[in-house]
């Protein structure tokens, strides 16, 4: 089956070019044209309203452009017929940013769920792996408690476990540290980086959180509500050091956080 390819070099996991998002004649964002290198920490960043989500929905397939492309490991999802479509979405995982578990469900029984859904492994493999993938988030010995029963924290951190369960080469998150006390949303970080660095998995994270968008983000791109479109793009600490753009700079030094180390 033929499907629309990019013919960009092996180290670039997604390709964005000129899209434009839109709800009926509400643009969102336009003319957007960016690329995210394998196993890099990419961050989709901006002030309130500018559509960062929505462009995560686009990318990770939940949320169709009206313009423009989107390349996954090289194929164009929204070109893709939807069997392809569907192969491809399955080669990513989302974290949502309330956890999106389900709360009849233990834990191992969320993780569970599309393990049984898109695999043939017997239940005591699904069990295993479920186990497993807790364990790769810190959450080893937790696999019968409720969401309920564990903190905001541990909720995140096991919907990174879902969001793992089918071994996926890129990971979406939303707002990841969104409710959480900034020594818990630190840890999450971590947990970011490392399953980055032992997985190779490529990340898209979006947040305004400035502690994590330094702590964490190799790449970026900041979305701008008036214009609605990107006025810039690269390390956040080089944005930081050298933009000279009034809107990016009073984004990253907020508050008095931002961080150039």
């Amino acid at each position: 089956m033929k499907q629309a390819t990019t013919p960009t070099d092996g180290d670039d996991a997604i390709v964005v070019k000129d899209l434009t998002i839109a709800y009926g004649d509400f643009v969102i964002q336009r003319d957007l044209n960016f690329a995210v290198k394998r196993a890099e920490i990419f961050i989709i960043m901006g002030g309130s309203g500018c559509g960062k989500t929505t462009v995560m929905r686009s990318l990770s397939g939940l949320k169709e452009p009206s313009e423009g492309q989107v390349f996954l490991n090289g194929v164009s999802l929204w070109e893709a017929e939807p069997e392809d479509r569907q192969a491809l979405a399955r080669t990513l995982g989302v974290v949502y940013q309330q956890g999106a578990l389900w709360s009849s469900m233990t834990l191992a029984e969320n993780i569970a769920l599309p393990l049984g859904e898109y695999t043939d492994l017997p239940p005591k493999d699904v069990r295993d792996l479920a186990s497993l993938k807790l364990a790769l988030v810190g959450l080893a010995g937790f696999e019968d408690y409720y969401p309920s029963e564990i903190s905001g924290g541990m909720q995140k951190r096991a919907g990174v476990a879902r969001a793992l369960a089918l071994d996926p080469e890129l990971l979406f998150f939303d707002e990841p540290s969104a409710g959480l006390d900034p020594i818990t949303s630190s840890l999450l970080d971590d947990l970011i980086a490392q399953l980055r660095d032992s997985l190779g998995t490529t990340m898209v994270m979006v947040t305004h959180e400035l502690p994590s968008i330094f702590a964490i983000g190799d790449n970026s791109v900041f979305l701008d509500p008036v214009t609605k479109t990107m006025i810039a793009g690269g390390d956040p600490k080089t944005l930081l050091k050298d933009c000279d753009d009034p809107r990016v700079h009073d984004f990253l030094t907020r508050g008095g956080k931002a961080r150039a180390a």
